[in-house]
């Protein structure tokens, strides 16, 4: 057989439909159900058509998370839907044994694979990181919902008693500057000059000091979505924005949502409009310190560390070759920066 993951994405994507049918299996689905590819970024997700009724079914990447893990994620969801916060996440559909996920095994895909399936989400994601803002009245309006609902699952997640089981991973000082970061070591990615690795180097010396003088207290650290890309927020029809893919939420301190809701507008123009609406619902439904917003340049900066671990481990996609050069280049930009204390906005409204 040829190494699946030396195939095309294409290629990829054909074999993981096929498990995506076998998995349709194990729930109360049509097995002549219309599948049709979503994305496949990390995951691939499929579009599943029933008759009248809709699904997003998940095929996870292999070896990202455990099954108690992922069963977790999947129980934080369901509690935040069924909690008072009104945060709108897709409903997880269980198996008809009445689990919640199912690991798929088919010729053709070498290992195992983890699956979920979801009721649908009606709606449109508010930006992509590609094409930036279009409509920045719009986008205002969009981010200060993002900012209610990232406090709303803060709030949540501040008093929910996690089930004895729950497992997810951190985003904390080791996954971000320890040995063996989270997302990979950046440092060994080898379009890095010297000059650059050395100024991470520094960085990340200051960061290590930055965190442990910020510290874990309840008002900045707790379980995070860790995801806040615009693309996770869709707005339905009525003007509603609701939160998708908590793949990699985990354990981390609060600001690291703006951090990874901000960082592909760094440089635009309406940087600071789109920052200063998600402070504003933010702070709508929880307290925000001027102290942790000070800390704004110090999360960028472990953000990036984050997408340049993310594009080494990746070197060889289309994805990583294409934004690797810029990645570097902005991550320097903010490592130098962040050393001199130079912050990337100009025009945050504090308390």
């Amino acid at each position: 057989m040829i190494d699946f993951h030396q195939l095309a994405p294409e290629q990829q994507v054909q074999r993981l439909e096929v498990l995506a049918r076998a998995a349709l299996d194990y729930y109360s689905v049509s097995n002549d159900a219309k599948i049709e590819l979503i994305k496949h970024r990390e995951n691939a997700v499929f579009e599943i058509i029933d008759g009248d009724k809709r699904y997003a079914l998940r095929v996870h990447r292999e070896n990202y998370h455990t099954d108690a893990a992922l069963k977790s994620e999947l129980e934080w969801m369901t509690a935040l839907n069924d909690s008072s916060y009104a945060v709108g996440t897709p409903i997880i559909i269980p198996a008809t044994d009445g689990s919640l996920m199912q690991v798929v095994s088919v010729d053709g895909v070498p290992e195992p694979r983890q699956v979920d399936l979801l009721a649908w989400v009606d709606g449109a994601p508010i930006g992509t990181i590609e094409e930036g803002v279009k409509d920045l009245t719009e986008a205002v309006k969009s981010y200060r919902q993002v900012g209610e609902l990232v406090a709303k699952m803060h709030n949540f997640a501040g008093q929910w008693t996690l089930p004895a089981s729950f497992e997810r991973h951190s985003w904390d000082e080791a996954s971000f500057l320890g040995d063996e970061p989270l997302w990979g070591p950046y440092w060994e990615l080898a379009a890095l000059t010297e000059e650059q690795r050395e100024v991470l180097a520094k960085a990340a010396v200051k960061a290590h000091a930055d965190l442990a003088e910020l510290g874990k207290g309840a008002d900045r650290y707790g379980l995070i979505h860790a995801d806040t890309l615009p693309e996770n927020f869709l707005l339905d029809p009525d003007g509603t924005v609701r939160v998708i893919d908590f793949d990699d939420g985990g354990f981390g301190w609060h600001m690291f949502e703006f951090a990874t809701a901000m960082f592909f507008s760094l440089g635009e123009d309406y940087f600071d409009d789109l920052l200063n609406a998600m402070i504003e619902g933010y702070r709508e439904y929880r307290d925000l310190s001027d102290e942790q917003l000070s800390k704004l340049t110090l999360f960028l900066f472990l953000r990036g560390l984050t997408y340049l671990g993310w594009v080494h481990t990746r070197k060889n996609t289309t994805t990583a070759i294409e934004v690797t050069p810029l990645l570097i280049e902005q991550v320097a930009t903010l490592a130098a920066s962040y050393l001199a204390g130079i912050g990337h906005y100009n025009n945050i409204r504090t308390n």
